[in-house]
């Protein structure tokens, strides 16, 4: 299983939560939910149409994102925790990748990823900013979930 369809699951389990309320997000997992967005945006915002990144810079700003996971899992606790927690664990293949030549040296069990690793990766981090913000947006005690629109 790829890290994008790991992240499917984590996600459509959140998103069913929300629409049971079993999970009704404060105003301040929304507010953390939002941020998280922020982050994950800034790291691996939008499909880069025609721009070929290094491997290296890929990596990099996929070590951004999930720095922008950790940072938000550290400040919450709660179903978003929790949420953030698996997501986290299911994003752990990039902690093993690595863009650099190892040469004959050892290389802490680390390899480089493949080019489609690296897209699944993006892709898995941009459909979960999707979901962040449509948890951001839940309204409490309005009936309207906010995730209608998946």
């Amino acid at each position: 299983m790829g890290v994008q369809s790991a992240i499917a699951k984590l996600v459509e389990e959140a998103e069913q939560q929300v629409l049971e309320r079993m999970w009704e997000p404060s105003s301040g997992d929304r507010a953390l939910a939002f941020e998280t967005v922020t982050g994950l945006s800034e790291a691996v915002g939008a499909v880069r149409d025609g721009e070929d990144l290094a491997d290296i810079q890929r990596l990099a700003h996929l070590r951004e994102a999930l720095a922008a996971l950790a940072i938000t899992l550290a400040r919450t606790h709660g179903r978003l925790a929790w949420f953030l927690a698996a997501c986290i664990e299911a994003l752990s293949p990039i902690l093993h990748w690595r863009a650099l030549p190892a040469g004959e040296a050892p290389a802490f069990g680390t390899t480089h990823p493949t080019p489609e690793q690296l897209a699944d990766a993006e892709d898995a981090l941009r459909d979960l900013a999707a979901a962040l913000n449509r948890i951001a947006a839940v309204e409490p005690d309005s009936g309207s979930t906010g995730l209608g629109g998946r």
